[in-house]
């Protein structure tokens, strides 16, 4: 994929989460060395080069993680509604 065609597959990813932002979702993070992470939130803001997910932890605490649409676009970020279970990218899940 040329840089160009990332470029606007970034954008594209950018403005689906653009129209999620308040909805719950399930992420499923890739942390390195086979460890991978999943976890509940609701996705708060969208910046132009990263998003904000507030994730709920153990005994009722908020925190702030933040991840790249680079993330989403490699594969090391798995976004799924909540409810339905569904892949917000199923494309790019894919390839």
């Amino acid at each position: 994929m040329e840089m160009i065609d990332q470029a606007q597959v970034v954008d594209e990813i950018r403005d689906k989460l653009v129209d999620h932002t308040g909805t719950r979702l399930k992420v499923k993070a890739n942390m390195g060395r086979s460890r991978i992470v999943e976890c509940e939130g609701v996705l708060t803001q969208a910046h132009p080069q990263l998003f904000i997910m507030e994730v709920e932890k153990k005994r009722g605490r908020v925190t702030r993680q933040s991840y790249q649409y680079v993330d989403i676009l490699t594969g090391m970020v798995e976004l799924s509604n909540l409810e339905t279970e569904e892949s917000l990218f199923p494309a790019l899940a894919e390839e």
